[in-house]
């Protein structure tokens, strides 16, 4: 199992990234996750496999999420323990 995958930048949100299916690009991207996201900024094209190392996702785990929905969205590292933070006022 392998897939060409194209990555943008977000140009809202500090280290936000949207993997795509190269072929199909941001078509099947939410608008409404595309307007938060800002102008989406293509940084990279690489191609996935199970196998691949990537820095802070599982590999077969974003293939299947584009697989599924049409995309992956990598958070900012700090974003989920800003939001729990938030979450409980302090």
């Amino acid at each position: 199992m392998s897939l060409l995958c194209e990555v943008f930048r977000s140009s809202r949100k500090q280290e936000m990234y949207l993997y795509v299916d190269k072929a199909r690009g941001l078509q099947a991207v939410p608008d409404k996750l595309l307007g938060q996201f800002g102008k989406p900024t293509s940084v990279m094209v690489l191609l996935l496999t199970p196998q691949i190392k990537l820095a802070r996702a599982d590999a077969a785990t974003v293939i299947s999420s584009i697989e599924a929905q049409g995309f992956y969205l990598q958070m900012s590292p700090i974003a989920p323990e800003l939001a729990a933070r938030e979450g409980t006022g302090g």
